[in-house]
């Protein structure tokens, strides 16, 4: 029986991964975008691709990801790869690129932009109250 994948999903999972709102997203995708229709779209079952690339560059993760994670897999390579023998842990486990550490290290970075956005906020705030108390 083939298990087929999720898109909405995983869109739904890789944005809490990486601590993004829907409203966040939302707001990223473009005016006709809504916290609502986020919702929608994370149950659909497929997404059209036009809007997968958009989704992709928006959270900056590759299309793939989407379009590939199953979670039923993700489980079985993990419950096949360690293995406790007398409370000891057997890793032996197939080293590929790593995705979680991209994912990781572009998480790390998008909280650097918002933290310089803020500083920038911070500023033009400033900046502002100065004109407004001439």
């Amino acid at each position: 029986m083939e298990q087929k994948i999720h898109q909405g999903r995983n869109v739904k999972r890789f944005r809490e991964m990486l601590g993004i709102k829907q409203e966040a997203l939302a707001y990223d995708l473009g005016d006709d975008w809504n916290q609502k229709k986020i919702s929608m779209l994370e149950q659909k079952d497929v997404i059209e691709d036009s809007l997968l690339k958009q989704i992709s560059n928006s959270l900056r993760i590759p299309v793939e990801a989407f379009q590939n994670f199953d979670e039923e897999q993700a489980i079985n390579i993990i419950s096949n790869t360690f293995h406790d023998t007398q409370g000891l842990i057997n890793y032996s486990p197939t080293f590929n690129n790593n995705p979680i550490d991209k994912l990781i290290s572009l998480h790390e970075e998008k909280i650097a932009l918002y933290e310089r956005m803020l500083k920038e906020k911070d500023e033009m705030m400033a900046r502002l109250e100065k004109l407004i108390s001439k």
